[in-house]
């Protein structure tokens, strides 16, 4: 057999086992059992010092690591805002994977050049954002989060003219950043990885629902970074930007909204509960939450596309690129054409598709706190979203609760701290989750209610 025969056998064969994972994605344990959290040990041996027959890799894969996989590819998985990838989104990112393009420049693909290009249109006319603005495709949230912020606190530091690029930051003026008391760990871990300093970020208070408080914003002027949410992690809910971005640009301040999730109501009938956010200078978004992509496919956009394009420039005299070749535009010179599945998503939804999917989580979402709350939960936030913030009667059943359902399999979310006390969120963002598997949740979580003690 040439060694091309062979190749085509063992995708094929990888193929035919990854339709019968997703086969059984339906039916099999939310969390995996310990069991098969134990089984992989068999994992753990020392390098060997010759390979192993590339179709044996592939069996060993599948028969110990497919049993120890978490479900969140399936319909009652509820945890950290994860969606399903959608099957277009799956099926492009395998062609993508035989293509194995590095996706720097038209140079070095053409194809992925064009598809970002678009994907990256559809994106800002999606979300209602300045249609000039630059997106680049990067690792995550937190990667574009990176591009972002590094992009202001240059274009900042240049309004006063100050050399960022020759100088860097020695005797630069202070660059203040402003955030909010609930603002997500990325958006820290972003800051903190550029040298502002953790000890040093201005804290904005927020309300019962972790909106920053527009009479208790911090003083804002021409060196400050505003960091909004669309979409507070527990609540879902959205800083009034109408108010705030406002002021915050007549101090001369930039304003950046992490909108990992939250963003993509902007594309729902619940636009309004962003109104205002395209006011802002930068936003990132997630593909792998709300719009069903696989990992490793987030979105840094910025209204100047050229300081975004020159923060983030590494042009060589052997591999040069216009501005906004995608290597000028995030974190990574060689990267894979990640936006490729992200443009396959939006292809196969359409607006309408993606508008529906939204609204059916959100709907989804509104009968879960309304049920739950009928079965004696206290609900926590005002569930304007798809996040349904809970807690039971007291700290020990809502430890006990959420332990047992997770050790169910029947399906599975994840623990929380909300002012203070233990909690636990529920988070409708799959594809694949019907209004049955809403059902379940709500049965799960009623039964462990009654006979939990409290």
């Amino acid at each position: 057999m040439s060694s091309h025969d062979e190749e085509r056998q063992l995708l094929a064969e990888a193929d035919r086992r990854a339709l019968q994972y997703l086969d059984s994605i339906a039916t099999r344990p939310v969390f995996p059992p310990l069991a098969a959290i134990a089984a992989l040990r068999a994992f753990d041996e020392a390098l060997p010092e010759h390979g192993s027959p590339s179709s044996q890799v592939l069996q060993r894969l599948d028969d110990i690591g497919s049993a120890a996989t978490v479900a969140s590819n399936g319909p009652r998985y509820f945890g950290f805002v994860i969606g399903a990838t959608l099957p277009a989104a799956a099926a492009a990112e395998r062609l993508v994977l035989a293509w194995d393009q590095c996706a720097s420049s038209f140079d070095n693909s053409p194809v992925a050049d064009t598809l970002e290009r678009i994907a990256g249109r559809w994106i800002v006319e999606l979300l209602g954002l300045p249609s000039s603005s630059a997106v680049g495709f990067g690792t995550s949230a937190t990667a574009s989060t990176l591009a972002c912020l590094s992009a202001a606190r240059r274009a900042l530091l240049a309004r006063r003219g100050w050399d960022f690029d020759g100088d860097g930051l020695a005797g630069a003026p202070e660059v203040r950043v402003v955030i909010s008391a609930s603002c997500h760990v990325t958006v820290q871990k972003a800051l903190r990885i550029l040298g502002f300093g953790i000890k040093r970020l201005i804290v904005a208070p927020t309300d019962a629902q972790g909106r920053i408080d527009p009479t208790q914003l911090p003083e804002l002027d021409e060196l400050s970074i505003l960091c909004l949410q669309a979409g507070e992690v527990n609540t879902g809910e959205f800083d009034p930007f109408a108010e705030l971005i406002p002021r915050a640009k007549a101090a001369g301040a930039w304003v950046h909204v992490d909108g990992a999730f939250g963003l993509w109501a902007r594309a729902s009938s619940s636009a309004a509960l962003a109104d205002g956010v395209e006011l802002a200078d930068s936003w990132t978004t997630d593909g792998h939450k709300w719009l069903n992509t696989p990992y490793d496919g987030a979105m840094a956009i910025c209204r100047d596309a050229d300081a975004l394009a020159s923060a983030m420039n590494c042009d060589a005299v052997y591999a040069s690129a216009s501005k906004d070749a995608q290597k000028n535009l995030t974190l990574e010179f060689s990267r894979r054409a990640r936006g490729v599945p992200i443009w396959a998503a939006l292809s196969s939804l359409g607006r309408a598709g993606l508008r529906e999917m939204i609204d059916r989580h959100i709907r989804q979402a509104s009968h879960l706190a309304t049920q739950l709350r009928a079965a004696g939960y206290q609900v926590l936030n005002r569930v304007v979203l798809n996040q349904v913030l809970l807690r039971a009667d007291s700290d020990r059943q809502t430890l006990a609760i959420r332990v047992a359902a997770q050790s169910s399999g029947q399906v599975w979310f994840g623990p929380t701290v909300w002012q203070g006390r233990p909690a636990f969120r529920l988070s409708v963002s799959s594809w694949r989750t019907s209004d049955a598997d809403i059902e379940t949740l709500i049965e799960v979580l009623r039964e462990l209610k009654r006979t939990t003690p409290a």
